[in-house]
């Protein structure tokens, strides 16, 4: 029987991964699965080393203070890997840390083959990787075609397949009458996928919604969570006394909330896209130390950090970045967008356009499913 091992290093790339597998389960029943995985892979039976929570690291002095534990789990992660023997090692996104396990795997065994889904980005920054990555990386999955001409360059193997977020799958919406007040309006938050991510931004997105509830006291608040942090989200909301946020979970509530929703408030990261795909309005925000914030800022030559300004080559999502990441900037712009429809349309019309040239013309996880398939024989 034919093995393929999944390395992700965060939920979004658990979600993305999870996608795939699912296609790929139905293509051939016969293959043996193990990773280093979430709850989306957990879902499909595919069993996990340990729990990503381990390895969700955010920031450079965060990795630079937890050195020793990243690298015992790389060595770890690489010994189980060797010891399963897979035939492919798929790696899905988080480049620190799967393509660091995928490089020691294949100067091991080079006869595994190594396939990486969310090439990094190197239009971003660190165009230089390409050159190391075709040492160890037989092909990459692309997420969008204007990322071809980076690989292409260097004569790395690579294929367009598109973004899972943007696929329209024609999901049955699920009934969630008995979740939500019929006259309640949903504004759904989004706080990150790390432990990190949410310790920084819940405090500042629950003051920004006691703001809201001075003025708009008919909305209720959806946290958008993995089953790993929810007791962490609701930790944060228990001690603001605020009654009306909930915490959300299962993957087909969310996608229900978001469809239901009059607006989001997002983290900067790849759920813009499922944001924007929804036809929902929005604005993202991140925050970081200064430290963090000054390493970056050297390194990153784009002057977005949301896909959908960087593709429109303006800022069509609000940016709220840094120390204009605060409760009153956050309840200003969502505030202005809830007074003007018109502002709302404008948005949803441009994201459209961008989002029409991201998107690929057939099912991404399917190609994705196909390729790897391929890879087997």
């Amino acid at each position: 029987m034919k093995k393929i091992f999944i390395l992700t290093g965060e939920p979004s790339g658990d979600k993305l991964a999870s996608k795939v597998i699912s296609n790929l389960k139905q293509i051939n029943p016969n293959i043996n699965y193990l990773s280093v995985g979430g709850e989306n892979l957990r879902s499909l039976g595919v069993k996990s080393i340990f729990s990503l929570n381990e390895i969700t690291y955010l920031g450079f002095t965060n990795v630079i203070l937890n050195l020793f534990k990243i690298n015992k789990k790389i060595n770890q992660t690489v010994k189980s890997i060797i010891d399963f023997d897979p035939d492919i090692l798929f790696t899905v996104d988080s480049p620190d840390f799967t393509l660091r396990v995928a490089k020691k795997v294949k100067n091991i065994n080079s006869k595994i083959k190594t396939v990486h889904y969310v090439a990094p980005q190197v239009w971003i920054w660190r165009e230089g990787r390409v050159k190391k990555i075709k040492n160890f990386i037989d092909h990459i999955f692309l997420l969008f075609d204007f990322e071809k001409k980076y690989f292409e360059k260097e004569k790395v193997s690579c294929e367009f397949v598109g973004h899972p977020l943007l696929e329209n799958t024609g999901q049955v919406e699920t009934d969630i009458s008995k979740v939500i007040d019929k006259n309640k309006k949903i504004i759904s938050i989004f706080a990150g996928s790390r432990k990190s991510e949410l310790t920084v931004l819940t405090p500042i997105l629950l003051n920004f919604i006691k703001l809201m509830n001075e003025k708009h006291s008919d909305i209720i608040y959806f946290f958008h969570s993995t089953k790993d942090y929810s007791d962490l989200l609701n930790s944060f909301i228990d001690k603001s006394e605020l009654s009306n946020c909930k915490i959300i979970s299962k993957d087909e509530i969310k996608a229900s909330i978001l469809k239901k929703s009059i607006f989001a408030v997002a983290k900067s990261g790849t759920v813009s896209l499922e944001i924007c795909n929804a036809k929902i309005p929005s604005i993202i925000l991140y925050k970081m130390n200064i430290l963090n914030f000054l390493i970056i800022k050297s390194l990153v030559k784009t002057k977005y950090a949301n896909i959908i300004n960087f593709a429109a080559n303006e800022e069509v999502i609000p940016e709220l970045l840094q120390s204009d990441c605060n409760p009153k900037n956050i309840y200003n712009s969502v505030d202005s967008f809830l007074n003007n429809a018109r502002k709302i349309e404008n948005q949803i019309a441009k994201t459209e356009m961008v989002l029409e040239r991201l998107r690929s013309k057939k099912s991404p996880s399917k190609l994705a499913s196909i390729s790897l398939n391929n890879f087997l024989r």
